[in-house]
């Protein structure tokens, strides 16, 4: 569970501003998302070593 200490006369839109982004950087929504279904170990691998190739791309096409 997350929680935002509100420092005093801070405005609460900040705290909200602070409170979302530790909740996209906990990533609760991925896993979530993530664990609705049942994923293959081959198939979380494979999309892995694509991810992998892809970032491997757009750095070789960065140093040429």
């Amino acid at each position: 569970m997350l929680r935002i200490e509100i420092k005093e006369g801070e405005n609460i839109e900040r705290a909200l501003k602070r409170y979302k982004r530790k909740h996209r950087n906990v990533k609760v929504m991925q896993t979530l998302r993530s664990k609705q279904y049942f994923t293959k170990p081959s198939v979380l691998n494979r999309a892995q070593v694509q991810k992998a190739s892809y970032i491997q791309r757009l750095r070789d096409a960065e140093n040429v």
